[in-house]
Parts: structure tokens; sequence; C-alpha cells
């Protein structure tokens, strides 16, 4: 399989409601630049950058945007590097010694009010990549 195969696979077998959102958000996050690609991860949709980059150790996760993170019906969307992003908004949370910050989804309501910021934050992501 593709790895947009296992990850329509992979949303295929979670409730329809959770999957509906997570599809949204799918769908969201690809469409914020042609080169987000998108697979499955730490057993879960993972988006991260396509495109070249300077070489660097794979430990430090330079080329992951947003990893999700499934746990109990919550949906929430982990950014590896988060911290890069000079987030004034309150959008991306957690202060964490890693650089990673968060965002937790609850229902589709808070997923279209916030589409345009997810994609924002996506983007300003890339343009920190060191290419």
């Amino acid at each position: 399989m593709t790895d947009q195969e296992e990850v329509t696979a992979l949303l295929q077998k979670l409730e329809p409601g959770l999957g509906e959102i997570i599809q949204e958000l799918r769908q969201i996050i690809l469409a914020a630049d042609p080169e987000v690609g998108e697979r499955i991860k730490w057993n879960n949709p993972s988006f991260y950058y396509t495109g070249d980059m300077k070489p660097f150790d794979p430990k430090e996760y330079k080329r992951e945007i947003i990893v999700f993170n499934l746990f109990k019906g919550r949906i929430m969307l982990v950014f590896p590097s988060g911290a890069k992003v000079n987030d004034t908004t309150g959008f991306l949370e957690g202060d964490y010694k890693d650089g990673r910050r968060t965002h937790v989804f609850k229902e589709m309501a808070d997923v279209k009010a916030n589409e345009k910021m997810l994609q924002q934050i996506v983007q300003q992501w890339l343009k920190l990549i060191d290419k």
C-alpha cells in the first residue's frame, strides 16, 4: 500500500465521528502546501515535508511537521518542532524542553473554527526549513 492508502485504511478502522474529524484535519493539512506528505508513523497519521533538505540526524525529526496522537477518543496534534514557529495566538500549546508543541481538537466545530490557523502554522513551519 502507498502511504496515503495506509492512512486511509487506518481512518476506516476508527469510530465514525472520530474518523470524520481526522479526515477533515487531514485535508486541511495537505492543502496547506503541495510539499506536505502523509504517512503512518508511530502508529498514527503523520505529516512531513517532502522536499529537499540539508543533511541532518534523523533523530532530530526535522522533516516531521505534525504527528497525530489518537488516544481515548481525543485528537492531539503534536508539532515536534512547534516551538520554532512564532505563534502568539495560543494555538500551539505546551512548553516542552524538546521543542514540541501540541493542539487538541475535540469536535468538528473546533476544526472548522481553526482551519486557517492550522494552515498558517504549517506554512510558517515550512518557511523555517533548512534547505
